[in-house]
């Protein structure tokens, strides 16, 4: 079923997720995304935990005390270890003892034993959801957002935001009303200049606007926009990551949320990420942004084609990854399904037919079906242009059938997948069954379809290769 512009948010935010609901789409997302998950933000996680404390703290692991720590501040040091472990414990009131104590320490006079504190909450959040949860609801936000101050050194800044979006990650989510405070924070610190801040504020603000349209707009408001636009362009990968999958869990909302993508100049920048040298995670989150852009209305599919896009996506479709391909697919389907005649005519012009058709063999039964969308939406267009006058003949049939299309689309009529199969008759029987009475095949061979081309095997010498 194709997505008309004036649809709902929710139908708009699940047309990308082919049928299936928004928040099964949004874990098969974090599934995919998982190395980036892995690879960037865990691996920082695990390195922090191998370092052990902070500059500063070889006494608590053991080491001789620093020159000038008293022996109370010693102490507290010393007692760091076990209150973690008295917060992962089971018993109750021995967590929320440690809670506690942990919230003292965060508002001590030592800064030193402040960030310490900082560190330590960091990997109690990191442990679970449930520890995550159970340092938010005793209150852990606020003081930890008072050690994110224009005073506080670069050490603290990157533990402290390290912290922050450990509080903010992890599934099931947290509380989105526990951490929303946490959005002020975040947009000052999406401004430093350390790299280390920028990463993990930036997974922070990825974490807050993965959800729905209420939390979007919280992020929105927040006036974090223009920055994270601006950090789509920065040279570190384990910046540009993060910043860009909030700006495309952002546009999975309504259309004037998606709007706000479009009038801070995302496109531009979007058109840099698939046009320049950048790893695959990255081209594939981009068009995976810019599917959810061209699933809006009209306007902003405009928007896509005026910033020179659609080229280049049609350049992945035919020669990338497989798995830029697929969300390239979408790009170039979601556009046929709400754009309009004319702009679906240039979608055609730009060469959409051929790698769509190529992807009708992949072995991904849902990229099969929005090609065959895809597909089905162009031939309408060319079915209007006939029934106008243009001509006796469908001229998009005629592209598809030169591309190899028909012949793919008639071996779907014994696709496993029952929506294949009977979306494959349907398109044989509308725009190629006048041709049935000329070479319809007789007997047996009848009953399995139509057949409308010449019997070559479709898979060239060599078979495909998808990347």
């Amino acid at each position: 079923m194709s997505l008309r512009p004036n649809e709902r948010a929710e139908v708009r935010r699940s047309r990308y997720k082919a049928s299936v609901d928004a928040e099964d789409g949004r874990r098969r997302r974090e599934d995919q995304m998982v190395e980036i998950r892995k690879n960037q933000r865990d691996a920082n996680l695990q390195k922090k935990r191998r370092d052990g404390f902070p500059a500063g703290a070889a006494s608590a692991a053991g080491g001789a005390p620093q020159m000038g720590h008293s022996s109370a501040l010693q102490q507290k040091l010393e007692g760091l270890p076990a209150m973690v472990q008295a917060v992962l414990s089971d018993d109750n009131a021995v967590q929320l003892e440690a809670t506690t104590q942990f919230r003292k320490l965060l508002s001590s006079p030592s800064e030193d034993v402040r960030e310490q504190a900082v560190w330590a909450l960091g990997n109690v959040a990191g442990d679970s959801p449930k520890c995550r949860d159970l340092v938010l609801g005793s209150g852990g936000l606020f003081p930890l957002l008072q050690q994110l101050n224009e005073h506080a050194k670069l050490s603290m800044l990157r533990n402290a935001t390290w912290t922050l979006s450990n509080f903010c990650r992890g599934k099931p989510q947290p509380n989105f009303e526990q951490v929303k405070p946490a959005l002020s924070a975040l947009q000052r610190l999406i401004h430093s200049q350390d790299e280390e801040v920028l990463t993990d504020a930036c997974w922070a603000l990825s974490y807050l606007s993965d959800g729905t349209n209420d939390k979007i707009q919280s992020v929105i408001e927040s006036g974090v926009f223009p920055r994270l636009v601006e950090l789509l362009l920065h040279p570190s990968a384990s910046v540009l990551i993060p910043a860009l999958r909030t700006v495309g869990n952002i546009v999975t909302g309504d259309d004037l949320q998606t709007q706000c993508v479009i009038d801070h100049q995302a496109l531009p920048c979007l058109l840099n990420l698939l046009t320049t040298n950048h790893k695959k995670s990255i081209k594939k989150e981009a068009c995976w942004t810019i599917s959810n852009i061209t699933a809006g209305n009209r306007d902003q599919i405009q928007a896509v084609i005026q910033a020179n896009i659609i080229g280049p996506l049609v350049h992945l479709l035919q020669g990338a990854e497989f798995d830029i391909k697929k969300e390239a697919a979408w790009a170039i389907s979601n556009a046929t399904s709400g754009g309009t005649h004319d702009q679906i005519k240039y979608l055609v012009a730009q060469g959409c037919i051929k790698p769509l058709c190529d992807l009708l063999i992949c072995p991904d039964p849902r990229i099969v079906t929005v090609c065959l969308e895809g597909l089905e939406n162009i031939l309408k267009v060319g079915e209007a242009e006939k029934n106008l006058g243009a001509g006796d003949v469908n001229n998009y049939a005629q592209m598809i059938d030169d591309a190899e299309g028909l012949e793919k689309i008639e071996n779907l009529q014994s696709h496993d997948n029952t929506e294949i199969y009977e979306k494959a008759v349907k398109m044989l029987e509308s725009y190629w069954l006048e041709e049935e009475d000329e070479v319809m095949p007789s007997g047996d061979n009848a009953q399995n379809g139509f057949n409308f081309g010449s019997q070559q095997n479709s898979v060239p010498s060599g078979g495909f290769n998808f990347g």
